[in-house]
Parts: C-alpha cells; sequence; structure tokens
C-alpha cells in the first residue's frame, strides 16, 4: 500500500477517534493503536525522501547546521510547545484555582501528554487539523481524547479554559524564542571565545591597518579581533538579560470570559502567576487579542546588529586573506576552483556573509511587523511568525560558518612585517605630531609634501628629521628610532585591559 493511501486510512481513523467519546473501550483503543503504527510508517517513509529534494537550504543543504533548532521551530516544535502550555494551563486552572472542585486528579498522568509527546504525536495533531482547519484547535482535540485515555475524562472540558488562540500561541512562542535566544547567544560566546583565542596569541603582531584601504597608523592583529569580540560581546549581554513576555487574558485581552464565569477571581494576579511561576516567563498586561512583542523585536533588534558585527569581521577577515596576511589550512581532497586548481577560497567567511545578510533581513521585518495588527486582531502575523526558525537558523549557519573560517587560519608575520617595512611614511603622523609640540612652522604641510602619494625610504624620513631646527637632539633621536612595527600606540595594553576587565 502507497504513503497516500496510508495517509487516507489515517485521516478515517482520526476522524473516527474525535468523532465518537472513548471512555477506554477496547474497539477504540485498539484503533488508536493501529494509528500509531501508521504515523510511524509515515515518519520513517518520509525520512527516506532525504533532504535532496527541501525547497529550502535550511532544510536541504545546511540540514546538519539547524539541527539545534529542529525540536524548537519546526512544526513539531510548535505543536509540542502549543501541548506544554494547555496542559501547565489546564493544571493551574484545576490545582492553583481549584475551579474543578473537588475532583481527584491524576497530575502526573497529566505531566504526560507533555512529557512524552512525540513526533507520532504531532503528526496525530496534523491529522486532526485537516478536519478542523484550525491548528490550536486540534491541539485542544488532541488533549481531550489522551485525557480520555488516561481515564481523566471529568476535567477534558477544563482544557483551553477561557483562552483564545493567541494566548497558547503567543506563549507557546515565547518559549521557543527563549530557547533560541539562549542557543544563538550560547553560539556568539562560542565564537567570541574563538576570536579571544587569536587576540591572545596575536596581542603583540604588530600590522599595518588601512583606513579608506589605504595604509594607514599600525596597531596589532590581537587589538583588532579585541574589537569584534567586545562588540558581540555587548550584544550578547543584551541577549541573555532582556527578559521573554507573554500574555494569557482571553480574546481582547481584558479577561472578559474569566471575569464573567469567575468574578470573585484575581485575573490579573491569577494570569501573572500562571506566566512567571508555570512557563518561566515575564507577564505583559496591555494587549489586544495579541500582544505586541517588545521583547521579541528588541531581541531580533540586538541579533540584527550582531549580524552586522558579524558581516563586518566576515569581509575583514576575507581581505586579510587577500593581503596575505593570513592563510588557509588546505584539507585534502576539497577543491577551491573547479578550474583553478592552486585557489583556496574564503568559502567560510562568504558562507557566513551571505547567511546573516538573510538573517538581517527575516529579522528586521520580524521585529517591525509582529508590533503591527489591525484592531484588536489580524492574522497576517501567524504566517510571518512561522519564518521566526528561519531568522534563527540563517544566523546560526552565519556564526557557524564564521567560526569554521577562523579554525582554518594561520598568520603569516613575515607578510605582515613587509607590509610595515614597505610603508615607512606611516611616520608622517608621529613627526608632524612632534613637530607640532616643539613649535616647528608649518609641520602637517611639510610632510604632506614629503609624503603624500609618493613612496619614501628610511634614508628620507632620516634626512628630514635632521633637517629640523626646534626639535631636541634627544627626541630627534626617538624619532629616528621609531619605526612603523614599533609605532603601535597602547594597542597591547588594551588587548590585555580587555582581558582584565
Amino acid at each position: 500500500m502507497g504513503i497516500r493511501w496510508f495517509g487516507i486510512v489515517n485521516h478515517v481513523i482520526v476522524w473516527y477517534l474525535y468523532m465518537t467519546v472513548s471512555n477506554g473501550d477496547e474497539f477504540n483503543e485498539f484503533i488508536f493503536e493501529c494509528q500509531i503504527i501508521i504515523n510511524i510508517y509515515v515518519f520513517f517513509h518520509g525520512v527516506v525522501m532525504t533532504s535532496i529534494k527541501a525547497i529550502g537550504p535550511l532544510d536541504g543543504r545546511y540540514a546538519r547546521l539547524t539541527e539545534d533548532l529542529a525540536d524548537i521551530f519546526s512544526e513539531y516544535g510548535l505543536i509540542r510547545h502549543r501541548v506544554q502550555v494547555e496542559i501547565q494551563w489546564l493544571k493551574f486552572v484545576i490545582k492553583d484555582l481549584e475551579l474543578a472542585g473537588d475532583l481527584e486528579i491524576n497530575l502526573d498522568a497529566v505531566d504526560a501528554i507533555a512529557d512524552n509527546f512525540g513526533v507520532q504525536d504531532a503528526e496525530t495533531v496534523k491529522s486532526i487539523e485537516k478536519t478542523t482547519n484550525h491548528d490550536v484547535k486540534a491541539v485542544e482535540y488532541f488533549i481531550k481524547h489522551q485525557l480520555d485515555a488516561a481515564g481523566l475524562g471529568a476535567i477534558r472540558e477544563w482544557v483551553h479554559f477561557a483562552c483564545t488562540s493567541e494566548d497558547i500561541n503567543n506563549t507557546a512562542y515565547a518559549l521557543m524564542l527563549k530557547k533560541g535566544r539562549d542557543l544563538a547567544a550560547d553560539l556568539v560566546n562560542q565564537c567570541i571565545g574563538e576570536m579571544e583565542k587569536k587576540a591572545r596569541a596575536y596581542q603583540s603582531i604588530p600590522m599595518m591597518s588601512r583606513t579608506h584601504g589605504q595604509p594607514a597608523t599600525p596597531t596589532t592583529m590581537g587589538k583588532e579581533f579585541v574589537n569584534f569580540a567586545w562588540r558581540l560581546g555587548q550584544e550578547n549581554t543584551i541577549l541573555e538579560q532582556k527578559p521573554i513576555q507573554a500574555k494569557i487574558n482571553g480574546a481582547t485581552g481584558n479577561y472578559n470570559a474569566h471575569l464573567f464565569v469567575f468574578p470573585d477571581i484575581d485575573w490579573i494576579a491569577a494570569s501573572q502567576r500562571f506566566i512567571s511561576s508555570c512557563l518561566g516567563l515575564t507577564p505583559i498586561l496591555f494587549t489586544t487579542q495579541i500582544s505586541p512583542n517588545p521583547a521579541l523585536s528588541f531581541l531580533l533588534h540586538s541579533l540584527v546588529r550582531a549580524a552586522a558585527v558579524f558581516i563586518d569581521f566576515n569581509r575583514d577577515m576575507w581581505g586579510y586573506i587577500s593581503l596575505g596576511y593570513f592563510r588557509q589550512r588546505v584539507t585534502e581532497g576539497e577543491t577551491g576552483s573547479s578550474t583553478m586548481p592552486h585557489k583556496v577560497n574564503p568559502i567560510d567567511f562568504e558562507n557566513s556573509e551571505g547567511n546573516m545578510g538573510l538573517a538581517i533581513s527575516l529579522m528586521e521585518h520580524l521585529a517591525v511587523k509582529l508590533q503591527k495588527s489591525r484592531f484588536q486582531r489580524d492574522l497576517s502575523d501567524s504566517t510571518v511568525l512561522r519564518s521566526l526558525g528561519s531568522a534563527f537558523a540563517y544566523f546560526s549557519i552565519g556564526v557557524k560558518n564564521t567560526m569554521k573560517g577562523l579554525s582554518k587560519l594561520d598568520l603569516d608575520e613575515t607578510v605582515i612585517r613587509k607590509d610595515l617595512d614597505n610603508n615607512p611614511e606611516l611616520l608622517a603622523e608621529p613627526f608632524q605630531t612632534a613637530m607640532r609640540v616643539f613649535g616647528e612652522e608649518n609641520p602637517y604641510e611639510r610632510l604632506k609634501a614629503l609624503t603624500r602619494g609618493r613612496k619614501i625610504d628610511k634614508k628620507a624620513l632620516d634626512a628630514f628629521v635632521d633637517s629640523l631646527e626646534k626639535v631636541p637632539p634627544e627626541f630627534k633621536a626617538r624619532m629616528r628610532s621609531l619605526t612603523p612595527a614599533t609605532y603601535v600606540g597602547l594597542a597591547e595594553k588594551l588587548v590585555q585591559q580587555y582581558f582584565d576587565r
């Protein structure tokens, strides 16, 4: 029997199960077991259809780089988090608020519905959705059937009590966002660690800077790595400290149904307690049917800035490789070009740059779009939110490829030193500054005439120093002993200060 027919049989079974009342009937239990077997078959048959046919690269070419996000942001991940929220709310209503009265409830059995939720269960929910055409209602019906099967049918109508679907969705996405944020922050921290290793190793290695792409005042390679590590650290501090917000307050944010049936309960306090204690999130009270998503927008904008730093870093690494400052380790069997055998291309930094650009585009749209809704609710946010995982995936691919690129680099000090030795005109900056201090006339203009657009050598620079009339002899000696390689200011000390902080 083909997979299509298994799917049809599965839908018929789902229709039967959820259009009848199940209270442990043996035949119903047998049918339910058949359904599980069919779902397992369908799932593993689907796995055989490898990612080679995936439309997008996240589930295709880059699937191995995004698998840690799949359980969070996939359709399965979304359904699982919805089930988790529904179960937590059900327990809160029954246990904390005691709305079900004196019923003896096996809470372990209720917890098991969420704790044991797997891919096959998600497939069952999707099958229910074929009938309901409503994804959250399908979750509600799934949970009710699980309660019936566990002999807990007495509390089935407390599932989804006084909730709108958005109460479940915004809390589920908040839990997903929190996990995605933590993974992203951990990845960034790993990359910062790799940058810091380079910064320590190259703390004292002088190098010629380039401003506007032209030779400029020297720095050290370690200081340049510290610059990027510090910038990323600033964004990671924001990511790690920002609370994730959520709401559970009914169809238009005013607890209307809640208050109507239980007017004596402080529903504002109750919802805050549920959000903070049961879900580990921060309550937000002032909403319509949907959350205005301030925390989501805040975090995404922080990730946008982090992605921009990564792009800046990738381009600099690309440039240093092009200049020969870094060599890339060769992997046996790899090909750099289909026609030029000699090439070792900086593909990891290029790949990261491209994926970070995609992450920025998605995150900027999500951050702005998800703060808007017509009147008290429209559905345009729902389809957009489903791309939240894609934004995190592109960002994740970008960070991982930056780290991969870093792992291949070896510094070529000979090339770096040669650039410094070939550009003694870099000393025009300190020399004209010293001339100002000692009262020499037109210091900037005189050095401009000597060096601008011209290559000079050490001999010409020493002759210029000898011609100075007001600079003391002992300071002239300092000027003659200065080289581009020793003119690095406090670069080394700044690197040390970064690590000492």
